[in-house]
């Protein structure tokens, strides 16, 4: 078989634009996880995760730092690189950090180009609805998917006084329901729903075309997503919506004791583990 036939035949089972369209329209849902490195890129892909998105929460659960404000595309793009490696099926998207879109439409395709170029991505991440509408529109015509992110936007968290839920009361709930459709508008292909009532969620998924990825955002939306460490149980802190899957932050901790225990009274490394 030829490296083209063979390169065609990958693809045919990769996770696409399309085949998320398809899903939203066979009512199927989705999932996404979030993955900075190669190796739970491979474990997620392997376990039939859709789509893994290389988050600008790697300031949070990565970097140790409070917001996601800090983070830089280069950042973004080297761990998009590392993700990229370890993925057969699942999309990968690249997340637009704060900074690398809000100056320019200019800066935006920009920046969406080397996350797609340098990073490896099939599709890049931004937040915000109407203000955002051009860039979006300007990425989407250079070729690259766009996934939106409407509702509560971390790297809004200065503007709004904290990670606070977004879309309640009438001008809350209007302001993401335009803030959606103007997304759609411009050429997103999927957008995410973020710390929004679920009665909400259920309206905008209903209303839009395009598949909607809820995150506390309730189950009506198409696809759902969490960030790896909340899923696994790696945080201090779990949010409310969160449904922790794992606890390793505990059997980590405890495997490493028992390393130090061992080490310290000369057990490891034992005859078993030792060259002869």
């Amino acid at each position: 078989m030829s490296t083209v036939t063979t390169a065609s035949a990958s693809r045919e089972h990769r996770v696409t634009v399309r085949s998320l369209a398809a899903r939203k329209g066979r009512g199927e849902p989705f999932t996404m996880l979030t993955a900075y490195d190669f190796t739970f890129a491979r474990i997620f892909d392997e376990a039939g995760v859709d789509v893994l998105l290389v988050g600008d929460s790697l300031g949070n659960v990565v970097q140790g730092c409070d917001t996601t404000l800090p983070v830089t595309l280069d950042e973004v793009v080297y761990h998009t690189r590392l993700v990229a490696r370890g993925v057969r099926r699942a999309m990968v998207v690249g997340d637009m950090p704060f900074g690398s879109f809000q100056i320019s439409s200019e800066d935006a395709v920009r920046s969406a180009v080397r996350l797609v170029k340098e990073g490896g991505a099939q599709a890049v991440k931004l937040e915000g609805g109407v203000a955002v509408a051009e860039s979006i529109q300007r990425i989407v015509a250079a070729q690259i998917p766009v996934m939106g992110h409407v509702g509560l936007t971390p790297q809004s968290v200065n503007q709004m006084g904290g990670y606070r839920v977004q879309g309640r009361g009438d001008d809350g709930r209007h302001q993401v329901i335009e803030d959606a459709l103007a997304v759609e508008a411009a050429g997103a292909f999927s957008v995410v729903l973020e710390g929004i009532p679920e009665e909400l969620g259920r309206e905008i998924s209903q209303r839009l075309t395009i598949p909607t990825i809820g995150i506390g955002a309730g189950v009506h939306c198409d696809a759902q997503v969490l960030v790896m460490h909340d899923l696994l149980g790696l945080n201090d802190w779990t949010p409310s919506f969160v449904k922790q899957y794992a606890n390793l932050g505990a059997e980590t901790s405890k495997a490493a004791r028992l390393y130090v225990e061992e080490v310290t009274n000369r057990k490891f490394p034992d005859e078993e583990h030792s060259y002869r």
